[in-house]
C-alpha cells in the first residue's frame, strides 16, 4: 500500500486532475457531480501518506448518496488507482482488475451502508399523512438535477424546496404532533396540487419540491395561514407552536441537496 502512496506526497491537486481526467475518459457519466468533498479528502490522504480507509469509505457513501451505481463507483476508484500509480502527466487508463482489495473494501462498505439506509425507507408513501417519503423526494431531486443539467441550468433556477415545520413541546406526547401533521398534509396537497412533490421528512417537518412560479411566495403564505387555522380549530392541538414555512436554496449538486434534507430545522 505504501509504495504508490509515497510517490504522491505533495501533489494532491495534480492527482485530483489526473484522477478526474482518467475517470471521465473511462466513462464516468456525471462530470459535474464528480468533485464532491470526499474526493478532496482522498487526495489529501494520498498526499500525506495517511490511511485511506476512512476517506474511501466517505467517498463510497458520497457516491451512493448522489445516486451513483456501484459499477460507476468501482470504475472511479480504479481511475484513482491508475492516476496514483501512473507516471508523468499523460492520460492513464483504469484497470479494475489491478485495484487492490484494501482500496475496494472501504469504498464498497461506505456505498452499501447508504444503500441499506435508503432501502429501509423505500416505501413511496407515508401511511399516516399520505405524503410521499423522504426516499422518494431524494429520487425526485436526482431527476430534477439531471433535467437541469441537460438544459444547461442550475436546479435552483427552476425549482425550489419549501419546508413546513411544526413546533411542539416534547412533554405533550405524540398525538398532537401526529394530528397536526395530518392536517398540514391536507393543506399542502390542496395548495400544491399541480404535480409538485410533497413529502414527509420527519414527524414534524414536510417538504415540497416545486417549480418556481410567480405565485410561489403567495402559495407559501397560504400554507402558513391555513395550517395555523386548522390547528387552532382543534383544542387538542393547542400545544403545537408556530408554523414555520421556509424556502431552502437548492445547492449545486444532488448529493448536497439530499444531505440537506437531513439537516433542515
Amino acid at each position: 500500500m505504501s509504495n504508490w502512496i509515497k510517490g504522491c506526497n505533495g501533489i494532491d491537486r495534480s492527482l485530483r486532475m489526473r484522477w478526474r481526467t482518467a475517470s471521465l475518459a473511462a466513462g464516468w457519466p456525471f462530470p459535474s457531480d464528480w468533485g464532491v468533498r470526499a474526493v478532496d479528502a482522498v487526495c489529501r490522504a494520498v498526499a500525506s501518506g495517511a490511511d485511506l480507509t476512512e476517506p474511501l469509505g466517505r467517498l463510497g457513501a458520497a457516491r451512493a448518496e448522489a445516486g451513483v451505481g456501484l459499477a460507476e463507483a468501482l470504475l472511479d476508484v480504479a481511475a484513482l488507482h491508475a492516476a496514483s500509480t501512473g507516471t508523468g502527466d499523460g492520460l492513464v487508463s483504469p484497470d479494475q482488475d489491478s485495484v487492490p482489495a484494501w482500496m475496494l473494501r472501504p469504498l464498497v462498505l461506505g456505498w452499501a451502508e447508504v444503500q441499506a439506509e435508503y432501502t429501509v425507507g423505500r416505501e413511496v408513501q407515508d401511511p399516516l399523512t399520505g405524503l410521499t417519503t423522504a426516499s422518494y423526494l431524494r429520487a425526485r431531486l436526482h431527476e430534477v438535477y439531471r433535467g437541469s443539467r441537460s438544459a444547461g441550468r442550475a436546479a435552483d433556477e427552476d425549482h425550489a424546496l419549501i419546508t413546513v415545520s411544526l413546533d411542539i413541546p416534547p412533554d405533550t406526547g405524540g398525538y398532537p404532533m401526529m394530528m397536526a401533521m395530518v392536517l398540514a398534509a391536507d393543506v399542502l396537497r390542496d395548495v400544491f396540487d399541480a404535480g409538485e412533490t410533497v413529502s414527509l421528512l420527519r414527524p414534524d417537518t414536510a417538504a415540497v419540491l416545486a417549480a418556481r412560479r410567480p405565485c410561489l411566495e403567495e402559495r407559501c403564505e397560504r400554507v402558513r395561514m391555513l395550517v395555523r387555522r386548522s390547528i387552532a380549530g382543534d383544542p387538542a392541538l393547542h400545544p403545537v407552536g408556530p408554523v414555520r414555512v421556509r424556502r431552502e436554496q437548492l445547492p449545486g449538486d444532488p448529493a448536497a441537496a439530499c444531505a440537506m434534507l437531513g439537516a433542515v430545522d
